[in-house]
């Protein structure tokens, strides 16, 4: 009699299983990432050491370049797999110790600053864009935080993000929490920059309004980690009557609504009245009982700093005032424009100069022999 082997057929998933595997899988990309953060450690130990070596070797054996290529060469023909021993790298191992040699470390050890955690092409970018070391621990923070790559650290650097983060004027401290205020406050820049945006000189909110939601995930960019974007002109009823949020966003990280409201003017204290007003309302229309409390952002052209702070003293939402910057587009004087010629003018003098360039070709025609007549 033959055999018959049944396979086994697979349980159905139970919620004990499903959240077993959830709880591998988060154990798996953990061990990954520390894996990962443990061999760049390691790594930039090493080229911590090979900058030591040098800068101490020249100090005391005067070591020139020569040495210096010689040493490329040798660690080259030794190591043929691995990348990293250019003369440029070298040097810059060397800058790397110096750098940081002397740093007054509130820690353990040099290797527990911050530098130490992420990759070696980040704190090229430090060495060679920034100087002051506080500047660099701070962006090296801001990259192991937020996930930044190269070229998002290098914009962030470019834009100075350093000396804009944090620096709205806002009632935060009196309006919110001791656990959120904080937070809340670096999450807002003074001033913004909105360099991807061209406008004339006489633009108005809707001109600024449709540029951001045009460029929207630069938009997001700008405004930082955290923002996810709702709506526009955001519709509220309220007794009867219609009212329109510019932007509405949501903040993950702050757990509330953010309310943007555009100017295309410098501040003006009845501003803040009216954003407390729209965030009264989303408050009530659209907060859920576990969110905080909904953020305001009053974004104008400019602003005096002491008038904004008089402006949200006594108000009790809160309400952050910040400038922004653009690409203006200077606009020709109406006269000027009318006296310069169109495109199809332009078009038809090429056309003449070309034809007026063209060489001449005289083409001779043969002659029949004449017939003399007796």
């Amino acid at each position: 009699m033959k055999k018959t082997t049944l396979k086994a057929s697979r349980s159905p998933l139970t919620k004990e299983y499903v959240q077993a595997l959830s709880a591998i899988k988060k154990h798996v990309q953990e061990a990954q990432v520390k894996t990962a953060l443990s061999a760049n450690k390691e790594l930039l130990k090493l080229y911590w050491y090979i900058g030591q070596t040098i800068e101490e070797k020249q100090s005391q054996h005067n070591w020139g370049t020569g040495v210096i290529e010689q040493l490329v060469e040798d660690l080259q023909n030794e190591f043929p797999g691995i990348e990293g021993f250019s003369k440029r790298n070298i040097f810059r191992m060397r800058a790397f110790y110096l750098a940081y040699e002397k740093v007054p470390q509130p820690v353990a050890q040099i290797t527990d600053l911050p530098i130490f955690n992420i990759p070696w092409g980040h704190n090229a970018v430090l060495l060679e864009k920034i100087k002051d070391n506080d500047k660099r621990f701070w962006y090296a923070q801001k990259t192991i935080e937020d996930g930044w790559s190269r070229g998002a650290l290098e914009a962030s650097i470019k834009l100075d993000l350093y000396s804009r983060e944090g620096k709205a004027i806002t009632n935060f401290k009196k309006t919110l929490p001791d656990h959120q205020s904080g937070v809340a406050q670096q999450a807002l820049k003074d001033p913004y920059i909105f360099d991807f945006l061209s406008l004339a000189h006489d633009y108005n909110e809707r001109d600024l309004e449709q540029g951001l939601i045009d460029n929207v995930q630069k938009t997001l960019l700008e405004l930082g980690k955290g923002f996810a974007f709702i709506g526009r002109q955001y519709h509220l009823e309220i007794s009867a009557t219609d009212f329109y949020i510019d932007l509405l966003f949501y903040h993950y990280k702050l757990r509330c609504f953010v309310v943007v409201e555009l100017k295309a003017r410098p501040f003006d204290p009845r501003d803040a009245g009216q954003l407390n007003f729209y965030l009264s309302a989303i408050d009530s229309q659209l907060r859920h009982p576990n969110d905080n409390p909904t953020i305001g952002l009053l974004l104008c052209k400019t602003k005096d700093n002491l008038i904004a702070e008089y402006a949200l003293r006594d108000i009790n939402k809160p309400i952050g005032v910040a400038g922004y910057e653009t690409e203006l587009v200077k606009l020709l004087p109406k006269t000027l424009k009318s006296s310069l010629p169109t495109i199809e003018e332009l078009e038809a003098e090429f056309e003449k100069y070309r034809e007026m360039q063209e060489p001449i070709v005289i083409k001779k025609q043969k002659t029949k022999p004449s017939r003399h007549r007796s």
